[in-house]
């Protein structure tokens, strides 16, 4: 186990000394290398076999390059659409960003390197347009990281008693707004004979509740079959497909989480103490995204901290 006493990584980070650099879409060293690399990174001479601790959240010993790619991200004017959008700007990559709401503030890089369009993505024709759009200026697309979703606890209720009409627009924006999506995007990373897409859905299609949101969570439970369906079908043009199924996160989605003792109370239930943050779902994207990940296609990851090991 390599770990890393705190102290000694403080220092590390205010002596100026660089990390070790994943560039996405290049040859990727292997796991030997990146340990040793990053042995090196962190100034330690110690046998592979010392051991000291560290709490690992929030520290990154690689950063990822994603300099010359191009990703589409829906869901990014907030929450972790936006928090994968900056992350990726800051790598140096460029970003179509699709969202109804407006334009977050401060994003990070050059604004040549992003396109904002505003507008609703049950809407084919904008989507498809915003994303071609981005095609043309950038030169290509990538990647495709489809977050965009809603949660009504007001409306979305049990289906024995819940307005269809509420059923359908939640269908629309969870699920079929995916599939303008890929449509869109997928002829581009046909032409250049690379690509992957991450889907997010939720650990609530995986399990009941006795106070159920029945549409969010059917209409998750397409997003896994869409994003497996998708890897097998495109897997010999080179382009990948995996679905992040996250669990409770502290997102625009659960404003319901307004006090800390209530943040608590559900930390209290998840096994690794802490509720999940928009950075740790963006991280579990971004690795999903690049070559770091490229023998990994139709995969159903679960990021909830092991709340579904109880």
């Amino acid at each position: 186990m390599f770990i890393v006493d705190v102290g000694i990584l403080q220092e590390i980070r205010s002596s100026g000394i660089t990390r070790p650099t994943v560039r996405s879409g290049t040859k990727q060293p292997s796991f030997l290398e990146l340990f040793h690399s990053t042995r090196l990174w962190a100034g330690l001479d110690l046998p592979q076999n010392t051991s000291k601790r560290i709490n690992l959240q929030g520290a990154y010993l690689i950063n990822y390059d994603f300099t010359d790619r191009v990703t589409v991200v829906t869901g990014a004017g907030g929450g972790i659409g936006e928090e994968i959008a900056r992350m990726i700007l800051a790598s140096g990559g460029a970003v179509i960003m699709l969202d109804v709401k407006p334009e977050p503030l401060d994003l990070p890089g050059e604004s040549v390197n992003r396109l904002y369009g505003q507008g609703d993505l049950t809407n084919e024709e904008y989507v498809t347009k915003v994303i071609n759009e981005g095609a043309k200026r950038f030169g290509r697309i990538d990647y495709l990281a489809n977050v965009a979703g809603v949660l009504w606890f007001d409306k979305d209720v049990s289906l024995l008693e819940m307005d269809m009409d509420v059923w359908d627009e939640v269908f629309a924006i969870n699920l079929k707004s995916m599939v303008h999506t890929a449509r869109a995007a997928v002829p581009h990373m046909k032409e250049a004979g690379f690509g992957a897409m991450v889907h997010f859905s939720t650990i609530q299609c995986l399990r009941g509740d006795l106070a159920p949101q029945d549409a969010y969570s059917t209409s998750k439970a397409g997003v896994g079959a869409l994003s497996r369906s998708l890897a097998m079908q495109l897997a010999a043009q080179g382009i990948r497909s995996n679905a992040i199924f996250p669990g409770p996160a502290q997102t625009p989605m659960q404003e319901r989480w307004d006090t800390p003792e209530k943040v608590a109370a559900v930390a209290s239930q998840i096994p690794l103490g802490r509720v999940g943050s928009t950075r740790d779902l963006a991280n579990a994207a971004l690795f999903l995204l690049s070559e770091n990940a490229s023998y990994i296609t139709g995969v159903d990851l679960v990021v909830d901290g092991g709340l579904l090991l109880r």
